[in-house]
Formats: C-alpha cells, structure tokens, sequence
C-alpha cells in the first residue's frame, strides 16, 4: 500500500507488453546498443472537427461530453484562427474539440483502440500502413464515434467522425510501423 492508503493502479498490459517484448524486439531487429534508442510512445491526440458548431452551438458540448467518455480526459474547445467569410467563420468562434493522452491514460486507449474499436468498424480490413508523416508519427481517421463501446447509441445527437495520431519518437516511418505492427495494430496486408 502507499502512504494514502490507497493501492496503485496496475500498470497498462499494453506497456508491460511494450517494455518486455517489443524493446527487445526492436533492439535486435534495428541494431540499437542501447535502450533508449528504441521508439516510444509520446502522446496520442483525438481530433473531432465540428464545422457544424457555426450554426448548432450544442454541437460543442456534444463532441467534448464524447471525446471525455471515450478517453476517460475531458476534451478541449478549439477555436478558430482566422475569420473566413465564405464559411461564415469568425476567429475565436469554437470549430472542434480535442483531448491529448498521456501517460497511463495513453496506454490504455491505445488497447483499447487496437482490440476492441478497430475491429468494430463496419466492413473493416484493416488500417492504412501508409499514413504516416515522415518522422515516424501515424495518423488515423474513424467514421463514427459509435465504434467506441462506451458511446450509447441513444444519447448521441449525430454521428460524427474523429482523428487518432499516433506520436512517437521513432527517427523513421519503418521504425514507427515496425513498433506498431509488433503491438499488433491490424495494417492491411500488402
């Protein structure tokens, strides 16, 4: 027990994982001497963007109350940058929502992102192992928030699509795919 009286929480099965298998892994398959030199995990921020919100302000509080049940982190209100009068956009008026895990919270919406909400998408063959950026981060896109278990079909107001990146501190592409493949993430089969 620590000095609160209360126990620790256990440590994510995906870091555990990570540290036991994948490390050494990857420090034989790339000839690092050290094991430091093997990518990790910095962050992974979820994305909605609501261009609807210029003329449904519950849209906002819809997305956020969303974005807080799927990562267990309340969501942030981004604003615009720059008015646009096509769009009807002012700056300052809010135009999505995002949270930025971290840590334990990182791990485990990762598992549960690998495990349980990919393979719940409809007609699903699998994710893109070309959307990377160049320096070893990935980016995803998700139709619908419903994949998620914890999002109850009733209350929702509309379906909406959300953005997963993926950041890591893998020098290349093929280091980041490699870690990610051995995490099991389902790529498409060439």
């Amino acid at each position: 027990m620590s000095t609160n009286g209360k126990t620790p929480a256990p440590t994510p099965r995906l870091k555990v994982r990570y540290r036991d298998e994948i490390v050494p892994a990857m420090m034989k398959e790339f000839n690092y001497s050290n094991v430091m030199q093997a990518p990790r995990f910095k962050k992974i921020a979820v994305n909605i963007g609501l261009g609807e919100a210029i003329q449904n302000s519950k849209a906002i509080e819809a997305a956020t109350g969303d974005l807080a049940i799927m990562t267990g982190q309340k969501a942030v209100v981004t604003r615009a940058r720059h008015s646009i009068a096509t769009y009807k956009l002012r700056e300052g008026m809010p135009i999505g929502a995002k949270v930025t895990l971290r840590g334990d919270r990182m791990w485990d919406f990762l598992d549960r992102l690998i495990n349980i909400v990919l393979p719940r998408q409809r007609d699903f063959q699998g994710i893109s192992p070309d959307s990377f950026d160049g320096r070893g981060n990935y980016s995803l896109g998700l139709r619908e928030q419903l994949v998620f278990p914890e999002i109850d079909y009733e209350e929702i107001d509309k379906v909406r699509g959300l953005e997963v990146t993926i950041v890591t501190t893998a020098d290349s592409d093929e280091e980041a795919r490699r870690m990610l493949a051995l995490l099991d993430m389902p790529f498409k089969r060439s």
